[in-house]
């Protein structure tokens, strides 16, 4: 028997089990950093099959890692856990979690065949926070030769498009007034958020059409007749690349510059978050994954051609640290998409169901045909 069909025979009498902690993880969500429940909860599944799970890791409370085998290159695969606020895990985290998990437990008893080291790295905190980075500066990466992890969406893509994002705050201050007996005392923070967003809104027109400028009021005042003195809004700004993205900043602080002297209102701009790196997946391992979700009838394109995700991962800055990819897996999730409940519910269903085993199979094979044809330099 090959080592790819041991992998996958071994992945096959994983698969029922590998769904249940996707299900549980759907009916359980926990958000960036908090995932405390989430990752005892993976911990102790990867514990049945080898105990020796670092956890917490690398200076985060809910990361854990443990690695497969003694000797050779090593392999990280990213298991991400943390869910939305208010819509769960609309973004398929429970779908990543156990493909990793599925590919790294499928490998833990060939790696010495194979000569390798495989790592299941527990990777809080994607959905802002950037664990992943967090992690890569703590040495969670280091000596690795490569990184992988699939993400679930509406489409099969291998080299999909993902964006460099930042993320800012604006606070706007005023005074306070009387809106209806003293109106004129006051300086209105709101009115300063809203031309904010008028600005923004009017600069879409000749925006690139990969550029993306999306914000929410956080803090919008008390009352309708007191005048807000601070308001706070944030702000998503994504671009294709670290130019594209430094040039739609320049422009989005004009913005705020401007709503603040329209209003005479005092601005504050801070980034309270780490700078997302647009994806770099590496052709060597993308055609690889390619090859092998074929061989199980899963075909995948090699780009989407209208670039419908654009979204952005704290993956990103780890394919600029190592060779990496991030395939796209379809989940069957009909008109739904990422970030929209009926996606989350779609994760629980057969489709997502069979994107466990299709992501775990297309990872752990590509590991394999790494090993076996010694393709380590050519990455």
């Amino acid at each position: 028997m090959t080592i790819k069909k041991e992998f996958k025979s071994e992945l096959e009498s994983l698969h029922k089990s590998l769904i249940e902690v996707n299900d549980w993880m759907y009916e359980n969500p926990e958000l960036a950093f908090e995932e405390f429940e989430t990752s005892k909860y993976l911990v102790n599944y990867i514990k049945k099959y080898d105990p020796e799970v670092m956890y917490p890791t690398h200076g985060l409370d809910t990361a854990f890692e443990v690695t497969f085998g003694k000797d050779g290159p090593l392999v990280v695969l990213c298991v991400e856990y943390d869910a939305l606020p208010e819509i769960g895990h609309a973004c398929g985290h429970n779908i990543i979690a156990t493909c990793s998990i599925g590919a790294g437990l499928g490998l833990r008893n060939l790696v010495d065949k194979l000569g390798i080291r495989v790592k299941l790295l527990g990777t809080p905190a994607e959905e802002g926070g950037g664990g992943k980075i967090i992690l890569l500066d703590n040495g969670a990466f280091e000596d690795a030769k490569c990184s992988m992890m699939i993400h679930p969406g509406p489409y099969d893509v291998a080299n999909p498009t993902f964006s460099t994002i930042q993320q800012y705050k604006v606070e706007f201050f005023g005074k306070d007034a009387h809106a209806a007996g003293a109106p004129e005392e006051g300086i209105n923070a709101l009115d300063a958020q809203i031309q904010l967003f008028v600005n923004a809104s009017t600069y879409r027109q000749q925006m690139l059409r990969t550029d993306r400028m999306h914000g929410v009021i956080k803090d919008g005042g008390f009352k309708p007749n007191i005048i807000p003195s601070y308001t706070s809004s944030e702000w998503y700004l994504r671009s294709l690349n670290e130019d594209g993205l430094n040039k739609l900043e320049q422009d989005f602080l004009n913005f705020v510059n401007g709503a603040a002297i329209a209003t005479k209102c005092k601005s504050d701009v801070t980034s309270p978050d780490f700078r997302y790196q647009e994806i770099l997946n590496n052709k060597t391992m993308f055609e690889l994954f390619m090859e092998n979700c074929n061989e199980i009838g899963r075909d995948m394109p090699l780009q989407d051609p209208a670039q419908l995700g654009l979204g952005s991962t704290d993956m990103g800055n780890i394919s600029f640290a190592m060779p990496s990819i991030h395939p796209m897996l379809a989940i069957d999730s009909g008109d739904a998409v990422n970030h929209q409940p009926e996606f989350a519910s779609a994760t629980i269903e057969a489709g997502g169901h069979k994107a466990i085993f299709d992501g775990a199979y297309g990872m752990g094979a590509t590991i394999i045909d790494l090993a076996e044809k010694n393709l380590w330099d050519k990455l």
